[in-house]
């Protein structure tokens, strides 16, 4: 458009507007312009959502699982489904999720969206059969550690091993594993309110790993029954057969003290292995807290007990770093 049109426009909506105003001035009980009754209506205040839920001071940030949780999740997004879960994140951190129920190996849940009254979710996994859960749970009773970490509450890293060995998978294999429903308008699956009830199951996974289990058919208080019963099945029972009898030897015999840093044979490889180790495997690690009390009769105070269990970590330091220095040397020459 040239500038004299848009001059020409200009300053005949400004001669409108002044004749409007003048004859409003004239007239003043002329009726003034109000808005359409569409554009009048009282607009309502949307509806709350529920609040955040209440977290003690074990449950950490979303971003914060156990690894069976982040192992859930993962599994999940395998599937194609990032973007959703992502959406469905925030609608956790929200708090629309207003309740999560368990009845065996399904879950209910309502979860709030944009319309006012939330939407009803419901979703479970393929649960095992008996038979496939006899095999399962007799390879965890014969790993000492599964059985330890499951009686204890705490999930083995390598679990999934047992369930494996059986020809099953713990975790779904894939999207048809997972059966789930949603009343809402939305057509694709899972749709938001889906996701955010997985994205839930994760965390209360990390709070309870039986449920995980649940959801497969196999509630807590069944398994650890029936690992008590494996496990205590393969325990001795009587007497143990005696060694035969030889022929006698001293009870004691003097030591050689002259020859008591020698050590003619040769040490089995796996004996010397003085490299660094994860601290839950070092020696010290595993012989647990030192055995002195601050009561009764032989008790000791904190400071004397802490320092005495510093000096102990000093000389096996020290010790290793010997070993690694002959072996060096060794290695030199």
């Amino acid at each position: 458009m040239k500038q004299p049109d848009i001059l020409r426009i200009t300053r005949k909506a400004a001669s409108l507007k002044e004749k409007r105003a003048k004859e409003q001035a004239e007239n003043p009980e002329s009726p003034a312009i109000t808005p359409s009754p569409a554009l009048s209506r009282e607009v309502l205040p949307p509806e709350p959502f529920a609040p955040l839920p209440q977290k003690d001071q074990n449950t950490e940030q979303l971003e914060s699982r156990e690894w069976w949780s982040q192992r859930w999740v993962d599994v999940l997004e395998s599937f194609g489904w990032r973007r959703r879960m992502e959406r469905a994140r925030n609608y956790v951190r929200e708090g629309r999720v207003l309740n999560l129920e368990f009845n065996k190996n399904q879950v209910f849940a309502q979860v709030q969206g944009t319309a006012p009254a939330p939407y009803n979710v419901e979703l479970s996994l393929d649960p095992f059969t008996e038979e496939q859960w006899q095999f399962v749970i007799e390879a965890m009773a014969d790993q000492a550690l599964f059985a330890a970490k499951l009686l204890a509450g705490e999930m083995p890293h390598n679990i999934e091993s047992a369930f494996i060995s059986s020809g099953l998978s713990l975790f779904p294999f894939s999207k048809f594993d997972i059966h789930s429903h949603c009343d809402c308008p939305d057509p694709v699956n899972p749709c938001k309110h889906i996701g955010a009830v997985y994205y839930l199951l994760g965390e209360h996974f990390g709070r309870d790993p039986f449920i995980l289990f649940q959801l497969r058919g196999k509630s807590k208080a069944a398994i650890t029954q029936q690992l008590r019963q494996l496990r205590s099945s393969e325990e001795p029972t009587g007497q143990l057969p005696q060694p035969p009898i030889s022929e006698a030897k001293p009870l004691y015999s003097p030591p050689e003290i002259g020859r008591f840093w020698d050590y003619t044979a040769s040490l089995d490889a796996t004996l010397m292995n003085p490299e660094s180790r994860d601290g839950s495997e070092q020696i010290l690690s595993l012989l647990g807290p030192i055995p002195l009390t601050t009561s009764g009769s032989s008790s000791y105070s904190l400071q004397t007990i802490q320092g005495t269990m510093n000096s102990v970590e000093r000389i096996y330091q020290a010790l290793r770093d010997y070993v690694i220095n002959l072996e060096t040397e060794a290695d030199a020459k």
